[in-house]
């Protein structure tokens, strides 16, 4: 891991990260946009969130669009099919970076550890950024664009 990426990622949030993680969208600064985490904590204990959206902008946008009711408004958007498919595809992902023959604690639900329904539009958002097949985070984006 990348010493910079390490005090960047901890400077924006406000204390060390509790697992290894991989900057895996950069601002055209080039600084930390998405991370992605290691399935378990340096601990042991289950990270159930893979993609982590730490941006400063771009969560303080998100949090905006969540206090406005954005995730009652997501839930409504996005067809729960859709939104149950990206659940799966989310926590297959994650699980399989568990080391091979990993017999603890796992990580559960899907994006942003949520079995069902929309928790969290910046654990989505951050999915979406780094590649992944999230209509929340496309709905996310959409938003932000029109805003």
């Amino acid at each position: 891991m990348d010493l910079k990426d390490w005090d960047d990622v901890s400077a924006l949030l406000g204390r060390e990260p509790r697992c290894c993680f991989e900057v895996v969208v950069r601002t055209d600064a080039g600084d930390p946009r998405v991370i992605k985490n290691d399935p378990l904590l340096f601990d042991g204990t289950p990270m159930p969130t893979l993609y982590w959206l730490v941006d400063r902008q771009d969560c303080k946008r998100v949090s905006q669009l969540e206090s406005k009711g954005g995730v009652g408004l997501a839930e409504q958007a996005v067809p729960a099919a859709a939104l149950a498919q990206a659940h799966l595809a989310y926590a297959r992902q994650r699980d399989a970076q568990l080391p091979e023959g990993y017999q603890g604690h796992r990580p559960s639900g899907g994006v942003g550890g949520c079995a069902v329904g929309v928790k969290c539009l910046h654990a989505h958002y951050a999915w979406f950024l780094a590649g992944g097949d999230d209509p929340v985070g496309s709905w996310v984006k959409d938003q932000l664009d029109l805003a």
